[in-house]
């Protein structure tokens, strides 16, 4: 009896169950806003737009501030190629561009051609404050940035101080819709006209010290490379407390099966002649546990896993059964012969931990199975499993 209330305690600490090498999840619980990390090459996007411009001269005079005057309107386009390292920030290359207005009054507007080249640091505020969604509709993202601009009809050159508003779609798992409003702050002569007359002077200090662009960008933004999100990582303390209410039901089954054993030994006790038939069902327990590793890493994600290994330990020590442990790395990151190191080094760690809780390393059988995606989301493949035999 003592043997069976081990082994099914090891039972309940399982949320894996096994059938010929498949593999089934049921329902791991996971952060709201805690993810693994990727590698450098996930998480790549590039963007296309065309843009309205209105510009806004240091030296201008009585002339209307709306941005739809013709006065200060002009059209162009923008590329950009970013990254998000994680959820909530990313970076991002822009260039903008390619025709601009010097605005002198009401009825003198001369074009010119000029680029911009920015640098922005970008805060996905919706994955900030609400947790991260691969699905979410809609994103909101502020972004800050510094840059320099070229003005080619005149020769002149600026350093930039750009800020603005990135608000995406989801149209697709790859491609998103974007509406990008944004303000760039350049040097005062950067339109070509110089601050020559004396009354201007004083307008060279704050909003009237810069010549600056509004821009209003409508395009698409289109998701690189094999990784295109983010993974959420399993959540411990949830695991921890269902499988406390695993060991809570069976227990109250145990105590139940006990008492059960007792009328029978007392019924066999009051009736020595009679033959009481039973019926022994063998219980296969099959249900192995689960341990936890980051992306690239052979260290336990948590210390609280080790503490689920002990009942597992305790069943060996008691039966002196082997254990098969296993390990797994996720085939979306690294290559092959390093997937197939990195489970080994997973299986071997999970081995030791075994041995420190007192299983003879005699009865462990430790492998490593490599890259696999048999569970999703992702990150649940990078782990290591512990059966036994």
């Amino acid at each position: 009896m003592k043997k069976l209330m081990i082994a099914l305690a090891v039972a309940s600490l399982s949320t894996v169950a096994f059938a010929q090498e498949t593999i089934e999840v049921v329902e791991v619980p996971t952060e709201k806003y805690s993810v693994s990390t990727n590698s450098f090459w996930s998480n790549w996007f590039i963007q296309v737009g065309g843009n309205y411009n209105a510009f806004y001269s240091s030296q201008e005079e009585g002339v209307s501030k709306s941005p739809l005057k013709s006065v200060r309107r002009q059209y162009g386009f923008d590329v950009a190629i970013g990254k998000w390292f994680t959820p909530g920030i990313g970076l991002r290359t822009k260039f903008n561009g390619i025709w601009g207005k010097q605005v002198n009054n009401n009825n003198s507007a001369p074009k010119f051609d000029y680029y911009n080249i920015h640098e922005d640091v970008l805060f996905n505020l919706s994955n900030m404050l609400c947790g991260y969604s691969d699905t979410r509709v809609w994103n909101f993202i502020p972004y800050a940035g510094a840059g320099f601009a070229r003005n080619c009809s005149f020769n002149n050159y600026s350093m930039t101080y750009n800020v603005g508003l990135l608000n995406t779609w989801r149209l697709g798992d790859r491609v998103n819709l974007n509406l990008d409003l944004g303000l760039m702050m350049a040097e005062r002569d950067f339109d070509g006209i110089a601050t020559k007359n004396a009354g201007h002077t004083a307008a060279s200090r704050g909003w009237r010290g810069f010549d600056k662009a509004l821009t209003a960008s409508v395009g698409f933004t289109i998701k690189l490379g094999k990784t295109t999100g983010f993974q959420r990582t399993p959540d411990v303390d949830a695991l921890m407390a269902l499988n406390a209410a695993q060991l809570d039901a069976l227990n109250s089954a145990l105590a139940a099966q006990q008492a059960e054993n007792a009328r029978l030994k007392s019924d066999l006790a009051r009736k020595p002649k009679e033959v009481v038939k039973t019926n022994t069902v063998k219980e296969v327990l099959a249900a192995p546990q689960s341990v936890f590793f980051n992306i690239g890493s052979s260290q336990i994600a948590s210390k609280k896993e080790i503490v689920n290994l002990q009942a597992l330990a305790d069943m060996a020590k008691e039966t002196g059964a082997k254990l098969r442990v296993t390990g797994y790395a996720d085939s979306a990151t690294g290559s092959a012969a390093l997937n197939q190191k990195l489970s080994e080094a997973r299986a071997n760690r999970v081995a030791d931990e075994l041995v420190k809780l007192g299983v003879n390393r005699d009865n462990l059988i430790v492998e490593g199975k490599g890259g696999v995606a048999t569970l999703k989301p992702n990150s649940y493949n990078r782990r290591v499993i512990i059966t036994a035999e």
